[in-house]
């Protein structure tokens, strides 16, 4: 019987070739690898666009916290300068009343000094301020964008499960359209 049936399948390709006609091929494997490939190359990329992000995030984290403590230093800056005018003034005015002009032309270069030490450190605060805003506003990006490259990990993931799918029912295909054909032979 299985002599039979081996000889007769022999019979039937031979005839199939004779008249131009061959049995389906399957489909070749590399196709299919090369659209998995792709999806695993999304996955891969998607993975490091994460892993930047949260680099980032970190990064931010910690000029915000750097701006912070400027600002907090400028403000303390602030703080002992205004001290530093009130004290010279007061100085003055005793330089004044004594009539000491030399000390007193001391106390106001003094004072000027001071003002201008009060007024770059109102620049830098101002300057700090801004520099927060945009570090929160980085963070907020940050995280916006690991939110897309969750999202987009996610269905590059369906992508490739959806590809295997196809790629098993393809094959699944191909075996049953190849043992129809050497049925009907």
């Amino acid at each position: 019987m299985r002599r039979t049936l081996t000889a007769s399948a022999v019979l039937l390709s031979a005839s199939l070739f004779a008249f131009g006609q061959n049995v389906p091929a399957p489909v070749p494997p590399t196709t299919q690898r090369d659209a998995a490939g792709g999806d695993r190359k999304d996955l891969r990329h998607d993975r490091r666009d994460l892993r930047h992000d949260r680099r980032d995030i970190r990064s931010d984290h910690r000029e915000l916290n750097q701006d912070r403590r400027d600002r907090n230093g400028d403000r303390r800056d602030i703080r002992a300068d205004k001290a530093d005018i009130k004290q010279d003034r007061r100085e003055l005015r005793q330089d004044i009343r004594n009539g000491d002009t030399a000390a007193a032309a001391k106390e106001r270069a003094d004072i000027r000094a001071d003002r201008k030490d009060l007024k770059n450190d109102h620049r830098d605060l101002r300057s700090d301020r801004r520099d927060l805003r945009h570090d929160r506003r980085d963070g907020r990006s940050d995280q916006r964008d690991i939110h897309h490259d969750k999202r987009d990990l996610h269905h590059d993931r369906k992508d490739l499960r959806g590809d295997r799918r196809e790629t098993r029912r393809d094959l699944r295909d191909v075996r049953y359209d190849g043992r129809k054909a050497h049925l009907k032979k």
